[in-house]
């Protein structure tokens, strides 16, 4: 596949004499960006325990040189068997007896800061939420890495008539379309196993200029950094951006999400670097927006902010006045603002509005119904589903993860349960992330774009305290459509009453407890 053909493993460690423990190998994934001549990108921080100055170098706001690092380095580029599809120039590095991968041997042309990365990280990332990234020590990685790359000349790669890597600008990407991650998990520990492997996912989110940062929930591991994320085209798949971290948390909250950082921003930063190494680099073409899925109907255009004193989430617009939400989200009872997501035509506008409803504590359905003091302009309400399909594909739309810095966040996933009391769907599961944040927003059939209920709440197990994202439960849009068509017709907050005298049933489903049994720690 053209994605495995642009990705590789860069492999770096300190001279054959070295014993230090510093001295590697360190390695991570990288990108083939050119064949004419060979050139290589990964991200910088693999180089980090060879920089002269030590951690303070990240803190240089321009390109840092190779003798900026100590002295002897081996840097080598590791890439799948030749599949007959590379003519190289020079002749072929020895063959590997084990068929193993092919290694070329490479130079460091610099480590280059990308500006817009830096500036859009540090707005949409806010300190107050303790965001870390990498494995589950992501203390000891140093963030002040992250909008770091390097550029690495290979000359084993140049092959005649050798071009770049298709590629493709961020400034036209959706929140919702899909891309294709490849990278190496681990890195160079068994590459055998693990070179360029793919991950599937969507554009959960996006920041700064061009979009110069990207979210997305395809699913990726340490040493995928520096691999690649590609846009699916008929003309086959395009370079869109470069893996930055692969986990990212919040606080104790594991995310699930991937950090991306466009190729076209990074491209905008190493135009200096790459024209002193005489290196020309062809425009990043744009492209045509992609056609919607899902009917053409925008879930982004039903969701809103909700905010109720400190706390806030995420609400469904049924109409151009009527909102729902989780009754966790407003039981406050602080001031209540609702802005709805921008859209064609439409800024962000704050709306007041007023709780007409919210359901008992002690009622399984966590719902609140939401009258606004004014319509929201050109809103098109959601179709709503009639039934539900185990195993289709679907999406969550919420103030999840970045919240209130980028607008609503989307995930995708499948629904991987439909659960039932007495033959009436009471609960919907799926695989989606669902963060903090989330509750309150709509999921959303990925196929036929209707509205299949609201996110309630993701999975925390009380036993061992962890968040568990890609498990989470949703109201079934069918439990929730009567009492909001008789509300239309009545304008009375009492229509929504059933929602309180659910059965014993219902309740137990939503307690996550077998019946009979103990409590459930879930």
């Amino acid at each position: 596949m053209a994605e495995e053909r642009a990705c590789c493993v860069v492999s770096v460690s300190g001279p054959p004499d070295s014993h230090r423990p510093a001295a590697g190998p360190w390695s991570c994934s990288g990108v083939v960006l050119s064949r004419g001549p060979g050139l290589v990108l990964c991200q910088g921080a693999v180089f980090a325990p060879f920089l002269r100055d030590g951690p303070a170098a990240w803190a240089q706001p321009r390109a840092l040189p190779p003798d900026a690092l100590q002295p002897g380095l081996r840097l080598f580029v590791l890439q799948p068997p030749a599949l007959g599809l590379d003519a190289p120039a020079a002749p072929p590095p020895p063959p590997n007896p084990a068929g193993g991968p092919r290694r070329h041997e490479a130079r460091l042309l610099a480590l280059v800061p990308c500006g817009a990365f830096r500036r859009a990280l540090a707005r949409a990332f806010g300190r107050a939420d303790r965001w870390r990234f990498g494995g589950e020590a992501a203390g000891d990685d140093d963030p002040r890495a992250l909008h770091w790359f390097a550029w690495l000349r290979a000359p084993g790669l140049d092959a005649p008539g050798g071009g770049w890597t298709a590629r493709v600008g961020a400034g036209c990407l959706r929140k919702g379309e899909g891309l294709l991650a490849c990278g190496s998990p681990f890195g160079a520990l068994c590459p055998d196993l693990f070179l360029n492997t793919l991950s599937r996912g969507v554009v959960s989110n996006l920041a700064g200029e061009e979009n110069a940062l990207i979210l997305t929930d395809a699913r990726c591991l340490p040493g995928t950094e520096g691999g690649g994320a590609f846009l699916p085209s008929p003309a086959g798949p395009r370079l869109v951006a470069v893996i930055v971290a692969s986990f990212c948390w919040k606080g104790a909250e594991w995310v699930g999400l991937t950090l991306l950082c466009s190729l076209a921003a990074i491209l905008r930063g190493s135009a200096g670097v790459l024209d002193e190494a005489g290196v020309a680099v062809p425009p990043v073409p744009g492209r045509a927006v992609a056609a919607q899925a899902g009917g053409g109907r925008d879930p982004l255009g039903w969701t809103a902010l909700v905010e109720c004193g400190a706390a806030w989430g995420s609400g469904v617009l049924l109409a151009p006045r009527l909102l729902l939400t989780c009754r966790h989200v407003v039981e406050a009872g602080g001031p209540l603002r609702v802005t709805p997501a921008p859209g064609p035509g439409r800024a962000a506008a704050v709306l007041g509005g007023r709780v007409v409803f919210a359901t008992e504590e002690s009622s399984p359905f966590d719902v609140a119904a939401v009258e606004l003091e004014e319509s929201v302009p050109g809103f098109v309400p959601p179709c709503l589903a009639g039934t539900f399909l185990r195993g289709e594909e679907v999406s969550v739309v919420g103030f999840g993860a970045l919240g209130r810095a980028c607008g609503p966040s989307v995930t995708a996933g499948v629904l991987s349960a439909v659960v039932a009391v007495a033959g009436r769907p009471v609960m919907l599961q799926t695989t989606c992330a669902v963060h903090g944040g989330s509750s309150g927003g709509p999921l959303v059939s990925s196929r036929s774009g209707c509205l299949l209920g609201i996110v309630a709440s993701n999975t925390r197990d009380t036993g061992v305290g962890a968040t568990y994202p890609h498990l989470n439960f949703c109201i079934p849009v069918t439990v929730l459509q009567p009492p909001v068509m008789r509300y239309h017709r009545t304008g009375n907050p009492d229509a929504f009453a059933a929602l309180n005298r659910a059965g014993e049933g219902v309740r137990a489903a939503w307690r996550l407890q077998r019946q009979p049994g103990p409590p459930s720690k879930l």
